[in-house]
């Protein structure tokens, strides 16, 4: 009898519908403190036909949303605390979009929490294709308690 894989249980902790989730697979987790996760950019999703005809590439903020993702599946995860419902995107600080990926490429994401006070959960991220940088954030991310 196989256990349940604990990574697919924590990514399965994303409110997301599959048409906007950013995140494919964990890679890495450190329940309530530090994650890893690949999102793979197939070449299908509707957002690349119109970013940009002729040379379709990721737009920044789905970026954003894939490492706030991340963070979430991070912050639910903690053994110490309760998932906390309606979990969302709220605050973002020092955002540097420093590229962009493209179809076939997959962009590893990582997010470290830095602090939690309450409903408030705040994270240091980073999104890099190719091993090179392309976004750096800072998420915060609120639910209800």
């Amino acid at each position: 009898m196989n256990s349940p894989d604990p990574l697919a249980q924590a990514l399965a902790l994303l409110p997301h519908g599959p048409e906007f989730r950013f995140v494919d697979r964990l890679t890495a987790l450190e329940p309530g403190v530090r994650g890893e996760g690949e999102y793979t950019v197939r070449g299908d999703e509707p957002f690349l036909r119109g970013h940009f005809p002729g040379d379709p590439m990721m737009p920044g903020v789905l970026l954003v949303e894939a490492v706030a993702q991340l963070a979430g599946v991070v912050a639910q995860s903690d053994p110490n605390l309760a998932p906390m419902p309606g979990l969302k995107l709220t605050a973002l600080r020092g955002v540097k979009m420093l590229g962009t990926a493209r179809t076939g490429e997959t962009v590893c994401l990582r997010a470290e929490l830095k602090a939690r006070l309450g409903n408030l959960v705040q994270a240091a991220a980073t999104a890099t294709v190719g091993g090179s940088i392309v976004l750096q954030a800072e998420v915060t991310l609120a639910g209800t308690i």
